[in-house]
């Protein structure tokens, strides 16, 4: 859930001269030669970003991703036991809510830090688009899943062993077992069905929202607070139409953040990890799919084009 630029920047200035905060994703008018001079060659190590591994700023920055996630997975993992445990007519419709809600100020509250990914989704198709390298991308995604992890670890400190048994700590579910006429039964939703809802639902993620991050143009005329809102919007909604068409006890929707979905998985164990796979591989294949997408538009709504992480410029790199 990153912003095009890294942080939020600072419109103050300090003796006469801007504050320059730290960047997690370039603009592409920075790999392009003012002058309209010929480009220099970009090395392979260059469009790989191996420099990040060893820039104290990045490993700073992916803190801030740990300590977002593990807030995120506490957060939303107690809203999806509450909203259950409440018994309402419409559960999905709450959860739903005040996971769009949560989003949005996590968001908030690590965008200037880091870009506000929170989600190896984010991560991933950025990397893809080329907005930052693969070495950076690895670094937030391994942040990501210790802090979903951490926050996994903080709600087992927190929940009584009952509530952790009955709704599996929050955790991304395709089956549970549960009491049926003639003993135990699995219920639950079947591999392929969720394999698609979660294609589908990442695609639509990064389609509808996260491409308005993405954007810089888009960024600068709505502003950070709008466009984190409509992402958690976008995310609270898909997470409801996940729940609810499917209308499968047993099914906890589909995921869109594969490290939210390890951290319980960790932690509880059990039929967490039936199917867990599914949560990996469906949003890989929506983030490949957004990607071929930036691809096929026309390039002058395609501001990224020219990124020298773009994936396709990586690959001809390699073949080379």
């Amino acid at each position: 859930m990153a912003a095009n630029r890294g942080v939020v920047e600072d419109e103050e200035s300090h003796g006469g001269s801007r504050i320059q905060p730290f960047s997690s994703t370039p603009v592409s008018g920075q790999w392009r030669d003012e002058e309209g001079k010929q480009k220099t060659p970009i090395s392979l190590s260059e469009r790989l970003g191996l420099e990040d591994f060893f820039s104290l700023d990045v490993w700073r920055a992916s803190l801030g991703e740990l300590l977002g996630t593990a807030v995120l997975v506490f957060m939303i993992d107690t809203i999806v036991i509450s909203t259950y445990e409440m018994e309402t007519k419409t559960p999905n419709l709450i959860m739903s809510a005040l996971i769009a809600l949560t989003v949005t100020v996590l968001l908030l509250a690590v965008g200037p830090v880091s870009g506000g990914h929170i989600n190896p989704v984010i991560s991933f198709s950025a990397a893809l688009v080329g907005l930052i390298s693969l070495s950076r991308a690895a670094i937030y995604i391994t942040a990501q899943c210790l802090g979903a992890l951490l926050g996994a670890l903080a709600l087992r400190a927190v929940a009584s062993s009952a509530v952790e048994q009955t709704f599996s700590l929050g955790g991304c579910t395709l089956t549970v077992v549960a009491p049926g006429p003639h003993g135990l039964v699995t219920i639950g939703l079947d591999t392929g069905r969720a394999l698609w809802l979660e294609i589908i639902c990442t695609f639509v993620f990064l389609f509808a929202s996260i491409w308005m991050a993405f954007d810089g143009r888009q960024m600068k005329r709505l502003g950070h607070v709008i466009v984190f809102t409509i992402i958690g919007l976008v995310l609270g909604l898909l997470v409801f139409i996940s729940t609810t068409i499917t209308a499968t006890k047993g099914y906890a929707g589909a995921g869109m953040n594969p490290a939210r979905c390890l951290g319980p998985a960790i932690v509880r164990q059990g039929h967490l990890w039936n199917g867990h796979w599914v949560f990996w591989v469906g949003p890989a294949i929506g983030c490949v799919a957004f990607y071929l997408y930036t691809k096929i538009i026309p390039h002058q709504h395609y501001h990224a084009n020219g990124y020298k992480h773009d994936f396709f410029n990586l690959l001809k790199a390699l073949c080379v």
